[in-house]
């Protein structure tokens, strides 16, 4: 077992890397776990050991870029965790895309005409922006969840996910832009024998699937942040 000192040691040093906190508890954890085996196989004290391991462990903390949109260099080993996160719920964000894809395309179908079939593309394209943003506007609680300057000690974020919120305002508004025309693409397509432009059909139809699905991964984005902070709880509060 380590002291207070010497635990609070190691997190400083992983702080000094910038780690997101919930990535940075994640790998204290092994980075203690690798310290205690040093000590034990090598007979070190706690400092020898921590000092080979931050030898061990360097390369996984030298900067690298991230993506074009992030413009500050992260650790090598922030962007395998991250990217890994991000695949899965990216995975999960195309999945509720697709059904709400598929939602858009019944509409068609239970819509009697084309002015029918535009009012509930607008009222559950509009949904998917107004329930999010109510949640949020009139929770206290969620909106201290989603500051993203929200950072602990001033240097680390609390979580991996708080660089994402922008994102669903730029959805959100790009949403309010689609919705305010009139799309007579798909439902002459898919309920009348008119002509149809190929190019503006497909627009219509790949934009909103986008569109729903970057909402989604914010979402689910969002749900991670919460549930990071709640497992976080007990160390914040020591």
């Amino acid at each position: 077992m380590f002291s207070n000192q010497q635990e609070q040691a190691i997190t400083d040093y992983l702080i000094l890397h910038k780690l997101p906190l919930d990535i940075l508890l994640e790998v204290k954890d092994h980075m203690i776990s690798q310290i205690s085996d040093i000590q034990a196989d090598e007979n070190l004290t706690f400092e020898e050991a921590f000092h080979k391991t931050q030898k061990l462990w360097e390369s996984e903390f030298k900067l690298t870029g991230y993506s074009l949109f992030y413009k500050e260099q992260i650790p090598v080993i922030l962007k395998k965790i991250v990217n890994e996160k991000y695949a899965g719920i990216f995975r999960k964000a195309l999945l509720f895309g697709l059904a709400s894809f598929t939602v858009n395309l019944l509409l068609v179908y239970f819509s009697a005409n084309q002015e029918m079939y535009n009012d509930l593309f607008r009222f559950y394209n509009s949904l998917l922006v107004i329930i999010p943003f109510s949640y949020w506007a009139f929770s206290k609680k969620m909106r201290r969840f989603v500051k993203r300057d929200f950072k602990y000690r001033e240097n680390s974020f609390f979580t991996m996910y708080q660089q994402n919120f922008g994102m669903f305002a730029i959805c959100g508004n790009m949403i309010f832009q689609l919705i305010i025309r009139d799309d007579k693409h798909v439902f002459r397509f898919f309920r009348t024998d008119d002509p149809v432009t190929v190019l503006p059909l497909v627009l219509s139809l790949i934009l909103p699937y986008l569109l729903h699905t970057i909402i989604f991964f914010v979402l689910i984005n969002f749900y991670e942040h919460k549930k990071s902070l709640d497992k976080m709880k007990n160390f914040l509060q020591a």
